[in-house]
């Protein structure tokens, strides 16, 4: 939908673009890239493909470990760069013996069910229904505790919630100082687009972006639709990222267990690092 852009002197910025990631397939790890375009389904994409698993027709997703943590040791990327308006390349996939295959090799369901151990189909984001399971650890502050639910994500999508997450500096900085033995790097909470705020700006700067519109660099435009509820996700190891509870702890103690934001696409275009990003 195209809205009336406001001129930037009228805006305040609040910082500018440090990193920008894309994942091609759920629950595996992605890709940092230095531009991508955004389009209504966020990054051009992201998150198009999943494994389903054959036996209960559920999304794989990490947010079950013991079923799929050990998505987090694949590693998913395109081998060629997205282009609008044309089908997406292959991915690669880097398994965790460092084996390589293609997702569109014909032999592909077979060599992740091998590796996973149980019997998988790489899928496109078709499904009228997609669901996934969710495992709530025993953490304070958690609306569920050592429970598995089930939720469903939007139509045709392998999303959560929303296209774009958003996460500040300012964020990572305040959990860090409060939980100093964590290791608060933003991939370990998968954001899109990570904003570098200033020093000056302190605590968790996006929960009041809510209800509002950022604009990152020239063209692109984002409303800020709810905080991001954070899961066991974050305390599962990834690369060389350590397995730590007390990563969800202090979120959930500290604020809610809410870190960055939900964000929709108002208006598309090309992101950059280094893109300024003000908020309306």
């Amino acid at each position: 939908m195209q809205t009336e852009i406001a001129p930037k002197e009228a805006l305040a910025q609040v910082g500018s673009a440090v990193s920008i990631w894309r994942y091609p397939i759920k629950s595996m790890l992605g890709e940092e890239l230095n531009s991508s375009l955004v389009t209504e389904l966020g990054l051009l994409g992201d998150r198009t493909r999943a494994l389903v698993d054959q036996a209960t027709g559920r999304v794989a997703s990490a947010k079950n470990p013991q079923k799929w943590g050990r998505l987090f040791d694949f590693r998913a990327s395109f081998v060629d760069p997205p282009r609008p308006r044309e089908p997406l390349p292959d991915v690669r996939i880097t398994l965790p013996d460092g084996r390589l295959v293609m997702a569109d090799h014909p032999g592909a369901d077979g060599v992740l069910s091998e590796a996973l151990g149980a019997q998988v189909n790489l899928m496109r984001s078709s499904l009228e229904k997609p669901r996934y399971e969710e495992y709530w650890p025993d953490v304070d502050g958690l609306a569920n505790r050592d429970k598995v639910t089930e939720n469903f994500m939007p139509a045709r999508t392998f999303f959560d919630a929303a296209p774009v997450h958003v996460l500040t500096t300012a964020t990572t900085d305040r959990l860090r100082e409060l939980y100093p033995e964590g290791r608060f790097e933003a991939r370990r909470f998968r954001p899109n687009l990570v904003v570098e705020t200033s020093r000056e700006v302190e605590g968790f700067v996006e929960d009041g972006w809510v209800g509002r519109t950022l604009r990152v660099g020239e063209e692109v435009r984002l409303k800020v639709n709810r905080p991001c509820g954070r899961c066991v996700m974050t305390t599962l190891a990834q690369g060389d990222l350590p397995s730590d509870l007390g990563i969800l702890r202090a979120a959930a103690r500290y604020n809610k267990a809410r870190v960055g934001v939900y964000a929709s696409v108002e208006r598309g275009g090309v992101i950059k690092r280094a893109d300024p990003v003000w908020l309306e």
